[in-house]
């Protein structure tokens, strides 16, 4: 080991930092250099100097009163941004809270456009009862109602009687849902009538899926083969539901 290679070691040597290797070789190199030697005992003095005497020195009384006046300051500031942070959390905080309740109130009051659907499907129902106006064809017959909607429609409703699952098909009529003219046809279940409405839909197919029931009446909602359907009833659920599953085999 050569100078140049000893002298970056004597510090961390005299702090014992060197691992036995590295201070066997520098102790060689000092019993051999008489500066490097001497370089490690001055720096040892100096470290040894160092730890005994003590390093205070007494403020003076003007650095005492520019340091009091610089925490007066320090302490006055990080109070005002205390408060001035605080408020401009609450604020935000409050402006938070007030768009919850505006987006809650305008989705409680605008219902979705499926929603009103559901309210057109229900209101037809009931006016279909309530008028007497059920059928514009009386027929148990598939083969006699299907194409009585031919020319009425621009296009073909799927008709089917479920009469040997006692949900006999009694007729159909022409509605309008959705801003559209669309088939109504009307199944029975012992003295329950039920409502399929039927029209074209360019949504994929989707399996039968209840919908909140709307004045006491349930509803079942499904799309297949490019159609979309519309069950409706005062059937309970499990009934409705039992139809619409058979109606989509």
């Amino acid at each position: 080991m050569n100078c140049e290679q000893a002298r970056p070691l004597i510090d961390p040597y005299v702090d014992g930092e060197l691992d036995a290797a590295g201070k066997q070789t520098l102790e060689q190199h000092l019993c051999d250099c008489n500066d490097c030697s001497q370089e490690w005992q001055n720096l040892q003095s100096l470290k040894k100097a160092v730890r005994q005497e003590p390093m205070q020195f007494p403020a003076t009384a003007e650095l005492r009163r520019r340091l009091s006046v610089q925490l007066r300051i320090q302490s006055s500031l990080q109070s005002r941004s205390f408060w001035e942070w605080n408020w401009l959390a609450t604020l935000a905080t409050g402006i938070a809270a007030a768009c919850l309740i505006l987006w809650l109130n305008f989705i409680l009051t605008h219902p979705s456009s499926l929603e009103l659907l559901a309210r057109e499907v229900a209101a037809s129902h009931i006016r279909s009862l309530m008028a007497d106006h059920r059928l514009d064809v009386a027929s148990t017959d598939q083969h006699t109602v299907k194409p009585w909607f031919a020319g009425k429609l621009d296009f073909s409703p799927p008709v089917k009687d479920l009469g040997d699952q006692e949900f006999p098909l009694v007729g159909g009529r022409l509605d309008y849902l959705d801003d559209r003219t669309v088939a109504a046809l009307v199944f029975q279940r012992h003295q329950h009538v039920i409502n399929l409405f039927i029209w074209p839909t360019e949504g994929s197919d989707s399996p039968p899926s209840s919908f909140a029931p709307i004045q006491g009446y349930n509803m079942v909602h499904w799309t297949q083969g490019g159609m979309t359907f519309w069950a409706i009833s005062d059937l309970n659920e499990q009934e409705l539901g039992d139809f619409a599953g058979l109606y989509t085999k």
